[in-house]
C-alpha cells in the first residue's frame, strides 16, 4: 500500500516525507473494471440476410412463363425498372422505371402476383446491369424479403433487354 518514508536532514530541524504509492491494487481494480463492461455490453449481432441458394444438382430445365415472373432490371444512378415481357414484346413503352422509395416495389410484386395464372410457379427475376450498385441489389432484396416472396432468381441481363434498357437510359 502507501508507506511514508521519513528521512532527517542533517543540521536541519524540517523533515521531509518521501510518499510511495504501491499501484499494484489499481491494476487490479482495471482489469475488473474491464471484464465488468466486457461482460455486460451488449454485443450486436450482424444483420445477416439468408440468401436461398438452389440444392446441387441438374440445372432446371422448366421455362418460367413471363405472366407467372416479374422482371426487375437493377440501373445506375439508382435507376430501376420492371417488365413482364418476352423477347418479342419488350419495347420501351413495356419497360417501366420505378423507385426504391416506400412500397413501389413490393406493390408490384403484389400486383404481377395476383395476376399470375400459376401462383405457385411465380418469381422474382433480378437482373442488376454493370453499372449498377451493391446498395441497389441489397435494397431490392430486402424488397422481395417485404413482399414476402421466397421464389426469386438472380442472372445476367439478356441482349434484348439490353438493348431496350439502353434505349431508355440514354
Amino acid at each position: 500500500m502507501a508507506e511514508v518514508i521519513a528521512q532527517e536532514k542533517q543540521g536541519s530541524k524540517q523533515r521531509k516525507k518521501l510518499i510511495r504509492i504501491d499501484m499494484t491494487p489499481m491494476v487490479d481494480l482495471g482489469f475488473l473494471l474491464i471484464t465488468f463492461f466486457m461482460f455486460t455490453t451488449n454485443f450486436t449481432k450482424p444483420n445477416i440476410m439468408d440468401l436461398g441458394l438452389p440444392a446441387k444438382g441438374p440445372a432446371p430445365t422448366k421455362v418460367i412463363d413471363e405472366k407467372n415472373q416479374v422482371t426487375f432490371i437493377i440501373g445506375k444512378d439508382n435507376r430501376i425498372f420492371y417488365h413482364q415481357s418476352n423477347s418479342n414484346e419488350l419495347n420501351t413503352s413495356n419497360l417501366k422505371e420505378t423507385s426504391f422509395n416506400g412500397m413501389t416495389i413490393p406493390k408490384i410484386i403484389a400486383e404481377a402476383y395476383n395476376k399470375a395464372p400459376k401462383k405457385e410457379n411465380f418469381t422474382v427475376i433480378i437482373k442488376p446491369t454493370d453499372e449498377s450498385s451493391y446498395d441497389n441489389f441489397v435494397d431490392m432484396l430486402d424488397n422481395i424479403a417485404i413482399a414476402k416472396k421466397e421464389r426469386y432468381g438472380i442472372t445476367d441481363i439478356k441482349p434484348w433487354e439490353k438493348k431496350v434498357y439502353d434505349e431508355l437510359t440514354k
